[in-house]
């Protein structure tokens, strides 16, 4: 199936050429790149977020070979559901589906399941793909779409993509897309946030997944970072950094209700 961009001119230009120049500007670092398992990114319109993605894509090498998992903010589709063969389209043009991962996630995986209805109107997954598109511009994806699954499916669901990952010839890169604490005041959004983040550089997914649920973080993305860090972790991982933490009102000037967002990297 051919997806086309459906927040295109909503949370990202839609003309190429405005896209693709935010893009880089966001993405300039005097950091060099290193390789990397996996990344958490941000999801929010560019405007709020771009520039943490940005910092966070400039600090990792993107492979040709890209698995990004994201929440299901829709409710639509299946709470596992894989893109499973195609084409993701946006204004910067097509990345191709890697049909190889694919196949071999939803054989190997029981609580993912190929499924084009959840990522239908999903954002959280196609406002990363204009970073890897200006950072790897022939790399093929592999879309993820994660909802209402248990801890113990998640796990597993990290095991099993670590496992078809590491029977890869080729590297790949992991990206989880999230956006931390909502609608909270700065302080209150950063207290949180700083909880969820001690998980997650200490590489902790059950950690993470119990700290979210137990203190009330408001984390969208806590499901696929969950996967990402067990994947990581199995993987051999051995450090997580955060590139970066700020909130929406670091542009808005409203800090009484913000959205949080971070930028991570796993190596």
């Amino acid at each position: 199936m051919h997806r086309k961009a459906v927040v295109a001119g909503q949370f990202y230009p839609e003309s190429a050429t405005a896209l693709r120049d935010m893009v880089k500007g966001f993405l300039s670092s005097e950091v060099p790149p290193r390789p990397a398992l996996g990344i958490v990114s941000p999801h929010a319109g560019y405007i709020y977020s771009g520039a943490i993605a940005g910092q966070t894509f400039a600090r990792v090498e993107v492979p040709r070979r890209v698995v990004i998992l994201g929440p299901n903010h829709h409710g639509l589709g299946q709470p596992g559901a894989v893109f499973r063969a195609g084409a993701w389209a946006t204004p910067l043009g097509e990345s191709l589906i890697d049909e190889e991962l694919t196949g071999a996630l939803i054989a190997r995986c029981p609580a993912l399941v190929a499924d084009e209805a959840a990522h239908r109107m999903e954002h959280s997954l196609e406002v990363q793909l204009p970073f890897v598109q200006v950072r790897s511009p022939r790399a093929s994806i592999v879309p993820i779409c994660l909802a209402s699954l248990s801890l113990s499916s998640l796990l597993q669901t990290g095991e099993a993509l670590a496992e078809v990952l590491s029977s890869c010839p080729d590297e790949v890169l992991m990206v989880a897309s999230s956006d931390m604490t909502h609608y909270e005041s700065s302080e209150t959004a950063r207290a949180k946030d700083m909880q969820a983040l001690e998980r997650i550089e200490a590489l902790d997914p059950e950690g993470l997944y119990r700290v979210v649920r137990n203190r009330g973080i408001s984390m969208c993305g806590v499901l696929p970072v969950v996967v990402m860090l067990a994947a990581s972790v199995r993987l051999g991982a051995r450090q997580a950094t955060l590139v970066n933490y700020g909130n929406s009102g670091d542009v808005t000037g409203d800090n009484d209700q913000v959205v949080g967002y971070a930028g991570v990297v796993i190596t």
